[in-house]
């Protein structure tokens, strides 16, 4: 029988076995495209089935190590929700024998996991809150009601590369090359806590927090911003209202997802919607829109169960009320509010094609505010996680 630490040792390597599988399942994928071949799409959905066990071995390895389903914090949680859409890709396939979609989703899924990465994997004693078996009702079902809906912005974006004119300087190309813009930003946050953590020393840096107190904090990456402090440290000094050191490392992800997006531009002298616009070729994008509109009629109530009913029991155990208006739980009721509005317009008004596929795109933007700035930045209830 293994014992805690070599069950998280295993837990570690099928995780990154399965990520180095779901990178090289991308060139299958790719290649199918372009080819004729069945072989190759057939290829590309083994190598993502196989990621996709491997990360499920993950998963349940780390929770019989841990004792508590593992999505108690930012690593925890950012590597189910990636893992998950990669199982949302794979119901989607079996229902519409999409392999393109795939090399949409995919790509997502490990820049999600990756950006979980940058965060410490220790396994962490549980806060008094967080010891309730509601934590792996709540916290799952939202992870997955999430990643199936953000199965329609992988949609979505393919939709809009195949309709539009990405050669043109419209509201709607300069919009879309935006999204992949803000995609790449998160890549480039990803390799500054990769070069930062391998090539320098964490900074300690005192300061008086807004209760008055002092305190320290660590940061991982070179101090930009700064709270008010007396060590002359970091460029930009702002209230000490704000999590500067959170702050900080959205400053390097701009600065160095910046610079990449300038660099890939400089090398290729195209968009980043020209450069992804020939992956859809082959795409039907009225098949597009309708997997668009089903993942969303699929995750939409998972996540009203999830994000809402579920989160309220579990609140009026943890802290003795159903609703306090803590900024985790408004940004719930937006999401699920935005994405009622979504199914609202397009059952009752007709809202189809790039209406559904920009609304796609919005909704994974509160998705991704809501599970990361939220968490990071807002102070609340839920910024343990």
């Amino acid at each position: 029988m293994l014992d805690s630490k070599q069950l998280l040792d295993v837990s570690s390597n099928l995780l990154m076995t399965g990520f180095i599988l779901m990178l090289i399942a991308i060139v299958p994928l790719g290649l199918s495209v372009k080819s004729n071949k069945k072989l190759f799409g057939r290829l590309g959905i083994v190598l993502t089935y196989v990621s996709f066990i491997l990360q499920l071995g993950y998963f349940i390895t780390r929770w019989m190590a841990i004792k508590h389903a593992p999505v108690s914090n930012m690593f925890e949680f950012m590597t189910f929700f990636g893992i998950m859409l990669v199982g949302g890709f794979i119901l989607m396939y079996h229902m519409y024998k999409q392999v393109s979609v795939g090399l949409f989703v995919i790509p997502v899924s490990l820049i999600v996991i990756g950006y979980g990465s940058v965060f410490t994997s220790d396994a962490s004693p549980l806060v008094p809150s967080l010891k309730s078996n509601w934590l792996a009702i709540h916290v799952i079902t939202v992870a997955m009601s999430s990643a199936i809906l953000s199965i329609s912005f992988a949609t979505g974006m393919m939709y809009l590369l195949k309709v539009l004119d990405v050669t043109k300087k419209t509201i709607s190309t300069r919009s879309l090359e935006f999204v992949l813009y803000c995609l790449i930003v998160v890549v480039g946050f990803i390799g500054a806590s990769t070069v930062f953590g391998f090539t320098t020393e964490p900074v300690t840096l005192d300061y008086i927090d807004v209760e008055g107190n002092e305190s320290t904090v660590i940061y991982e990456m070179y101090p930009l911003v700064v709270n008010e402090n007396n060590q002359q440290v970091g460029i930009l000094t702002i209230t000490n209202k704000i999590d500067a050191a959170k702050l900080n490392s959205i400053a390097w992800a701009f600065i160095v997802g910046t610079l990449l997006y300038i660099v890939i531009r400089i090398i290729t002298r195209k968009s980043i919607s020209q450069l992804l616009k020939p992956l859809t070729k082959r795409v039907n994008a009225n098949l597009m829109d309708e997997i668009s509109y089903r993942a969303v009629v699929i995750g939409f109530p998972l996540f009203a169960l999830g994000g809402l009913l579920f989160a309220m029991i579990w609140a009026q155990i943890a802290w003795g009320r159903f609703w306090g208006w803590d900024p985790k739980e408004v940004w719930a009721l937006i999401t699920f509010l935005f994405y009622a509005a979504m199914l609202h317009l397009r059952l009752s008004k007709s809202w189809e094609g790039e209406k559904t596929a920009w609304m796609a795109i919005i909704g994974f933007g509160i998705i991704i505010f809501n599970q990361v700035f939220v968490n990071l930045v807002i102070a609340g209830l839920h910024s343990y996680a």
